[in-house]
């Protein structure tokens, strides 16, 4: 069972430090057979992933103009076959050790008049009575969606799903670069937050395109910030629960743009962490949609199927900082640039320091020069990690009240980024 730390900020299983590595399978119930996916299950539980995070209901038929990705279920998911097969892969990520993170609709359900304030409990209580004896769900409500116009009708589902299945986690996924905690920061049924830094470079802030927003600020590709924004403003765990996606266009619309790939995506994600997040959600454009081809719809710049995108580098990656994590007291560790003697710098050059009272992480994106004060780590033992290999190099004893991360002077094509460890 899943509950929140005493400090608020991380989550426990069982009372005991529960690190969220995340994957993004919107699509799953909709795309795929039972085979298919227990194939892709199996295929993130050895890659050490423990939550996926899925839609229910993703569009309804004369729905393809608003909702753009291919999903096969539109025509059936009232029918009774339908919910039998989303129990049978919920059953399946269980047995694989795995959570669900349900969203029971995508946002835009409640944009288009198909669920509202008057008729949402009847498909929350459905929802609770079908799943309340399931051990591995998470409540995800919005999905990729501005709550402003439709608080009343979530915080009546919230409160309802957690008076009715009190054992399970609530969340909220937002709208690109937006966060829960926008709308629901105070709410009692909102476990912990979820933000979307979404798929936008810093200077994509505004592509006339559908999905520009009127924010009050925009952090570009420093999704860190989101972190300590949501901290300031809500004493409860958060993540980033959509982050760019491995393989998908930077920007999303323009094809001539390049491609985020597995060395941006690593960055993302030990930003965020190292900045005091709950865990980290990873994705893959092909993936998170099940893309086979031969559909109408958007598909980002999709460069293969499903099949073949499981097999990114990216995503066999996200475990080694899963397992960094997990080999410290994280959840008595905070973000502190004060120990970095060298300052700290913007955008790419920022060194992200993660640190507690037995330990200090370090992540270096480009690999450049950085001192830290180490005086209160002196006699501990001193470690590269490769977060493209996850080999662990030992380095030293750390003997001194600093510590100068010299630049390599050669290293495999641009993957520059390291990390240092200190226990």
């Amino acid at each position: 069972m899943l509950t929140i730390s005493d400090n608020k900020h991380y989550l426990l299983e069982d009372g005991k430090p529960f690190f969220w590595l995340g994957d993004t399978g919107w699509l799953i119930f909709g795309n795929f057979t039972d085979d298919e996916a227990y194939t892709y299950l199996r295929n993130r539980a050895e890659k050490g992933f423990n939550v996926i995070q899925a839609v229910l209901i993703y569009s309804t038929e004369g729905m393809e103009t608003v909702n753009r990705m291919h999903w096969g279920a539109a025509g059936i998911y009232k029918t009774k076959e339908y919910w039998e097969h989303v129990d049978r892969i919920i059953k399946m990520a269980d047995d694989l050790g795995l959570y669900m993170a349900l969203l029971p609709s995508w946002g835009s359900l409640l944009k288009t008049g198909v669920i509202t304030e008057d008729n949402i409990l009847e498909y929350g209580s459905f929802l609770a009575d079908r799943y309340k004896n399931y051990s591995n769900i998470i409540w995800v409500l919005g999905g990729d969606i501005k709550a402003e116009d439709y608080k009343a009708a979530y915080r009546k589902l919230g409160a309802y799903l957690k008076f009715s299945t009190p054992n399970k986690l609530i969340t909220f996924h937002p709208f690109g670069r937006c966060s829960s905690t926008m709308w629901f920061s105070d709410d009692e049924w909102l476990d912990f937050n979820m933000f979307q830094s979404g798929h936008r470079r810093y200077d994509q802030c505004n592509l006339g395109a559908w999905d520009d927003i009127d924010s009050p600020s925009y952090y570009g590709e420093d999704n860190w910030k989101y972190v300590l924004h949501d901290h300031a403003l809500s004493n409860k765990p958060v993540l980033d629960a959509e982050p760019s996606y491995e393989w998908i266009i930077q920007g999303l619309h323009n094809h001539d743009e390049p491609y985020w790939t597995a060395k941006h995506v690593r960055r993302y994600a030990y930003w965020s962490v190292l900045a005091g997040a709950c865990g980290h959600t990873y994705g893959d454009n092909s993936v998170m949609q099940f893309y086979t081809g031969g559909h109408d719809g958007v598909s980002y710049g999709v460069v293969c199927n499903w099949d073949e995108a499981i097999h990114h580098e990216g995503s066999g990656q996200m475990h080694f900082l899963k397992d960094i994590m997990q080999s410290v007291d994280f959840i008595n560790g905070k973000p502190d640039d004060s120990l970095l003697l060298s300052g700290q710098k913007e955008k790419h050059e920022r060194i992200a320091v993660f640190a507690g009272g037995s330990f200090l992480i370090a992540y270096d994106y480009l690999g450049n020069e950085f001192t830290l004060d180490t005086h209160n780590y002196t006699g501990r033992d001193m470690w590269w990690i490769s977060p493209v290999t996850g080999v662990k190099s030992y380095i030293d004893k750390c003997s001194s009240d600093s510590f100068t991360a010299k630049k390599f002077a050669k290293v495999e094509g641009d993957d520059t980024d390291r990390v240092l460890l200190i226990k």
